[in-house]
């Protein structure tokens, strides 16, 4: 017999640890990284940017559309990079107390 008090109580958890998880995404910190390493760029798991380092010998004005497409480029590396690992930090927070359905998808709880 389906035991709803049981699975409201679950629900309950699943909403604590998703809360508690999504608050920790600031502290994940991913980097990526633009014209072999001369942009690096660091962001959140809340994909904030929290660093970009720019190597000086690329900083000549002649270059500046160059700069600028190596620093979106590395943002944008470690934008992703950040995305996977706080999706892997919410699956951990939840594994266990939700049964793996096929097709269920919390990715959009993420926030």
């Amino acid at each position: 017999m389906f035991d709803m008090m049981k699975m409201m109580g679950k629900m309950k958890e699943v909403q604590q640890r998703m809360k508690e998880a999504q608050d920790n995404l600031v502290h994940i910190k991913a980097s990526g990284e633009a014209g072999g390493g001369m942009v690096r760029a660091i962001v959140n798991g809340k994909k904030q940017i929290i660093a970009i380092d720019i190597d000086p010998l690329i900083l000549k004005a002649e270059d500046k559309v160059l700069v600028q497409d190596l620093v979106v480029a590395a943002v944008n590396k470690a934008s992703e990079e950040a995305d996977v690992l706080a999706k892997e930090q919410l699956k951990k927070a939840t594994d266990g107390l939700l049964p793996n359905i096929p097709g269920m998808d919390l990715s959009s709880l993420m926030g």
